[in-house]
């Protein structure tokens, strides 16, 4: 559920506006991030700004954060709405102009918003998840964490009228990501994913994934691989900010497993010793 304070560019408010002309709201001209919040405390905040930046620089938008500005905003908001778990939702736009595709003047000031959701984790879903494999017609720079989501809206729409829970992409045969997670599967023993290029968005829970598997001895390949290679692995399992590490259990209707795979587990355990690390 979300909670009813906003901050918009350094105020907090119960009742936000948009203008009809704002960037983001017009053209999708922004980038958001997703910051999931444990026993009142951000999870990975470095990591995030980092990404932040880096989406920001790719479309040219200045954002006006330094990470020390940026953690106490998110901190106080956090705070001021008494989330305790659920997640922060950052957008950064171009900000407000008179409607014209190209760059609105260097003095238009962008816009900042931000809302925390609270909500209780599901160990249901750290256990089983449910898939459906579809083509990838997303843009060609899905590295940037922009607003432009139409093409994972309609893939996740149709997992969700299929049952399943995610949509699990791939372009001509080869797979890429989730709609809104990153895919690994599990080969004898052996850690499979899609490089970070620009067909995948660097997740960060995907980034500690393999951080954590190759600390834990276990071999991790970025490559690309097909659908006949998902449907035929050991373990898939799927990654982001708000489901963590969630095994898929059931493909395209066809049961999997009854249980997370062994790696799967192993890579739940790790990376919530490392929340708990975090908050410590």
């Amino acid at each position: 559920m979300r909670n009813s304070l906003i901050y918009v560019n350094g105020t907090f408010t119960e009742q936000p506006t948009i203008d009809v002309e704002e960037r983001g709201f017009q053209f999708g001209d922004g980038i958001y991030e997703v910051v999931a919040v444990k026993a009142g405390r951000l999870l990975f905040t470095r990591d995030h700004f980092n990404r932040l930046e880096n989406s920001c620089a790719a479309l040219r938008i200045q954002h006006g954060f330094t990470y020390q500005t940026f953690e106490k905003a998110m901190n106080e908001l956090v705070e001021k709405t008494h989330c305790e778990n659920g997640m922060v939702y950052i957008q950064v736009t171009r900000g407000t102009a008179s409607r014209n595709h190209a760059f609105p003047s260097p003095t238009t000031v962008g816009c900042c918003y931000a809302y925390t959701m609270s909500n209780a984790s599901s160990a249901h879903a750290l256990q089983e998840g449910k898939a459906i494999t579809l083509a990838d017609i997303r843009w060609l720079r899905c590295d940037i964490k922009s607003l432009n989501l139409l093409g994972s809206v309609l893939a996740k729409q149709e997992a969700s009228e299929s049952g399943a829970d995610e949509a699990i992409l791939h372009r001509e045969g080869i797979v890429t990501e989730g709609s809104s997670t990153n895919v690994f599967v599990v080969n004898d023993g052996i850690l499979y994913t899609h490089p970070a290029n620009h067909l995948i968005l660097n997740g960060i829970t995907r980034q500690y994934v393999i951080k954590l598997a190759k600390e834990a001895g276990h071999q991790v390949v970025e490559e690309p691989f097909s659908i006949q290679f998902l449907e035929q692995a050991d373990e898939v399992f799927i990654t982001s900010t708000t489901q963590r590490i969630r095994p898929i259990t059931t493909l395209n209707a066809k049961k999997l497993t009854d249980a997370p795979g062994s790696l799967t587990s192993k890579l739940q355990q790790a990376l919530q010793a490392t929340i708990l690390n975090e908050l410590n």
